[in-house]
């Protein structure tokens, strides 16, 4: 699976910036995708998923200004980012995760920069 994520650049706080990410190759068993961050100095870390059948979480920080969706004809998923903080600036990575009885396997997109100025 490949993973091709497009979007991010600088923003000024306060704006909105969406991130697509689409996937190809051996996509029939992707069963979550979602988005990650990670900041200067900080762990990865979980910013949004949603499974194949619509289901979706959000870490806290994302809650009521984050919105994931996802296009399983396409194998697409964005994020739509609204009310960025500085604190959203980070790297985002697409993700797709199949899960299979006995193993989980993830597949990563490249990171791309989202840069929020205060």
């Amino acid at each position: 699976v490949q993973l091709q994520a497009s979007g991010g650049g600088l923003v000024q706080a306060g704006g909105s910036l969406g991130l697509s990410c689409a996937a190809s190759g051996s996509t029939r068993s992707i069963n979550t995708m979602g988005w990650y961050r990670q900041a200067t100095g900080k762990q990865r870390e979980l910013v949004a998923s949603i499974r194949s059948g619509g289901s979706t979480n959000y870490a806290d920080s994302a809650k009521g200004r984050f919105t994931i969706s996802r296009d399983n004809a396409k194998n697409t998923v964005s994020l739509q980012m609204n009310s960025l903080k500085p604190e959203d600036t980070a790297v985002y990575y697409c993700n797709a995760l199949m899960a299979f009885p006995d193993r989980a396997i993830n597949y990563w997109g490249k990171g791309t920069l989202v840069t929020v100025s205060s």
